[in-house]
């Protein structure tokens, strides 16, 4: 079944709010409840993050791709699974969806709906984690994808729950969730100072993760195969 633009756009707009609602939210919550404990608090925003990653791919999916990030849209479009316009569009409407979930995430926990973060993390280590993490999540999406397309939404949300911990930056991997995570002082926060260098490792990350994978899965002509 093939969707119209519009609503593939309101799909990614909706689902990238829904994920940052989740982010943003399930870490005022597991702050709130830790008792300053922050592996507590990281572990309740890793568990709802990467649930929340499954079910949102799961129901998207169909309609627009659930990418829910400008560095999966541009490497989809440099495969050619999505047309130059609809790549286009994807990404405003997940930047503008991505603050939508943050300021949804501030009212349901009666806290101010503007923000700034103050939260640095800046710093070479942070940059190769973010190269890291978004290489790996482009090789989850690609990898899987290509063998069984129906299991994207269980790797996708197993990879980002394992890379919370695995890398020092807590996975953001996705530029628009950067962005949308600087207009939040709480435990997800993002100082805007930092963001240039996270996304710049998320965009070598993305393109080290997609040069990468298009060779490893090419397969080889018929008469050379042994």
């Amino acid at each position: 079944m093939t969707f119209s633009l519009s609503r593939r756009l309101a799909a990614e707009a909706l689902g990238t709010a829904l994920l940052l609602a989740v982010v943003v939210g399930s870490g005022i919550m597991g702050q709130r409840l830790s008792g300053g404990n922050d592996a507590i608090a990281l572990l309740g925003n890793t568990l709802a993050t990467g649930a929340a990653l499954v079910v949102l791919i799961t129901v998207f999916g169909p309609i627009s791709g659930a990418h829910f990030n400008p560095a999966v849209t541009l490497v989809m479009a440099a495969r050619r699974e999505i047309g130059p316009l609809a790549a286009a569009l994807y990404i405003p409407c997940q930047v503008i969806g991505a603050i939508l979930g943050v300021w949804m995430a501030h009212a349901m926990f009666a806290e101010p709906i503007l923000q700034v973060s103050v939260k640095s993390r800046g710093g070479g280590a942070q940059l190769f984690s973010e190269a890291v993490a978004t290489f790996g999540l482009i090789a989850t999406i690609l990898g899987v994808s290509r063998f069984r397309r129906e299991a994207v939404a269980t790797a996708v949300g197993l990879y980002i729950t394992a890379a919370y911990w695995f890398t020092a930056s807590t996975s953001f991997a996705n530029p628009a969730v950067t962005l949308a995570r600087s207009l939040t002082d709480s435990f997800a926060g993002i100082a805007p100072a930092s963001i240039a260098g996270f996304v710049m490792g998320q965009m070598i990350g993305a393109l080290a993760g997609a040069l990468a994978f298009a060779w490893l899965l090419m397969e080889k002509p018929a008469h050379e195969k042994s």
